[in-house]
């Protein structure tokens, strides 16, 4: 339980510091700690429910989050999240893997290319936003992540929403999403409630302190510390997925 906590918190502290989701960073952690994907995928689940809740609330207080924005696409999400615990019990593990490698990737890469910030919003259809929230809930949350490091760029390129509020409203999409993928994975027993709670739980204090650092360090250190993060994990995906055996 001792690991667990610290695990956790290392989790969060990483999760507040660098300013994404914390499947990014559990789930390979979780894999190097012994975890098999699946269950690794369950726990980050059950961890993303604690830290998603808790940041969207910080964000509320803070003005940034716009409600209304965010339900079409987070109840196309829920939806989408139902299908989670399905994919995932029936989903080669090794396929899983390989899926969450190359969305490690597309996180690494995007740190290198900046989206164009617009002045004015623009609104799209109801019914375009619900699918886009669909088909993101339902990818995302069967590797184990939230979604919004996808449904950020969506919003400030297409919607022209401003990048502040573009992460306050990815971070609340992950509400939706972990929600959904929790009940999802739960039916389909595919998930450590004990390990996912105490991650979960010690998580939220890591997030914190996270964020108090991070107000004190330059962007370029942060930036550049991102960057060997990912390349490390990528490192590793790539060793487990395609040269370790069994």
């Amino acid at each position: 339980m001792f690991e667990l906590v610290l695990l956790g918190g290392f989790v969060g502290f990483l999760s507040g510091f660098f300013g994404i989701g914390g499947g990014t960073i559990l789930v390979p952690l979780l894999l190097f700690y012994g975890f098999d994907m699946k269950t690794s995928i369950g726990i980050s689940v059950v961890q993303m429910v604690f830290s998603s809740i808790y940041g969207s609330y910080l964000n509320l207080k803070q003005g940034t989050l716009d409600v209304k924005m965010v339900l079409t696409i987070g109840a196309g999400g829920f939806i989408g999240a139902l299908f989670s615990g399905m994919i995932v019990a029936n989903v080669d593990a090794k396929v899983l893997q390989a899926v969450f490698l190359a969305f490690t990737v597309f996180a690494l890469l995007r740190l290198f290319f900046k989206v164009k910030e617009h002045r004015s919003q623009k609104t799209l259809n109801p019914v375009i936003l619900f699918i886009i929230g669909f088909f993101l809930g339902m990818f995302s949350v069967s590797i184990g992540v939230g979604g919004s490091l996808l449904l950020v760029p969506i919003l400030v390129g297409f919607l022209h929403v401003k990048m502040k509020n573009a992460t306050s409203a990815g971070l609340f999409f992950v509400v939706f999403s972990s929600i959904s993928g929790f009940i999802s994975q739960s039916l389909h027993e595919v998930i450590d409630f004990h390990s996912g709670l105490i991650i979960g739980a010690a998580s939220l204090f890591g997030v914190y302190f996270g964020v108090m650092i991070k107000h004190s360090t330059s962007e370029h250190l942060q930036r550049n510390l991102l960057v060997l993060f990912y390349v490390g994990v990528v490192s590793y995906l790539t060793y487990r997925t395609f040269f370790l055996i069994g």
